[in-house]
């Protein structure tokens, strides 16, 4: 049977360094592709295969370490996997790899542990951030008016990259203001297990970026609290005298 994927829309920035390869996968699965056949047609270092070949007993994550090929189902979310695959094989197999490790290790229970869980977060729902200092410390104290306005032309010296594949197929098909990804400030690639069981991450609303929404970023934008939250310790408190 022929996938039937919903319509992509390219046109946010998050999406950019995904689209010319997509925009070909997605083609191909409109022409009668699997998904796995249209990504295979990328000519990746890694190959994709239907989901029923996974056998049953083995984890996802062992099956691709041990054999090189991807589980995918005819699916969005899938396609978007696949896509981070080819356009961020480094660290798709980083990950893959401290997965794997664990598994071998802890073996497979009903709680992935902390690794496993901050790994698979990451890879639905991360980005990383090369930025300039200020724009960095601005994150890490989540002062929005700096990150976003005071800061604005940092970011021109930026480079973000979403890498999670859950979030791009968000964006893709129904953007919200309040999208936020678990940002890695600098280069993830080399971080041990320890570094990722911390989850040493900050959440970025990516909206806030200038030129990332199509609506003003004005003073009333960026007010949005629901989007834009302080830090713990400004906000108000709770009926228990504690803020949420």
């Amino acid at each position: 049977m022929k996938p039937e994927l919903p319509p992509v829309d390219w046109r946010h920035p998050a999406l950019a360094p995904y689209r010319p390869a997509g925009e070909r996968v997605l083609a191909r699965v409109q022409a009668g592709a699997t998904v796995a056949e249209a990504l295979n047609a990328e000519d990746a270092s890694m190959h994709f295969v239907p989901q029923d070949l996974l056998p049953t007993g083995v984890a996802y994550e062992t099956y691709i370490a041990t054999s090189g090929q991807v589980p995918t189902r005819d699916n969005l979310h899938d396609a978007f996997n696949g896509l981070v695959w080819l356009l961020q094989p480094r660290l798709k197999r980083r990950l893959n790899a401290l997965h794997a490790a664990a598994i071998t290790e802890q073996g497979v229970g009903e709680c992935r542990g902390p690794l496993r869980d901050a790994l698979t977060l990451f890879d639905e729902n991360g980005a990383w951030l090369q930025a300039p200092h200020g724009l960095q410390a601005a994150l890490r104290s989540r002062d929005w008016q700096a990150l976003f306005i005071d800061q604005a032309p940092a970011w021109s010296h930026a480079a973000l990259i979403v890498f999670g594949h859950a979030l791009l197929e968000k964006l893709a098909t129904a953007p919200r203001k309040a999208h936020t990804a678990h940002v890695w400030l600098g280069d993830p690639t080399t971080a041990g297990a320890a570094d990722w069981r911390r989850k040493p991450w900050h959440p970025l609303p990516l909206a806030g970026i200038p030129g990332w929404w199509p609506a003003p970023q004005d003073a009333v934008f960026y007010a949005d609290t629901t989007v834009f939250r302080p830090p713990k310790a400004l906000r108000p408190a709770g009926p228990g005298g504690v803020g949420p």
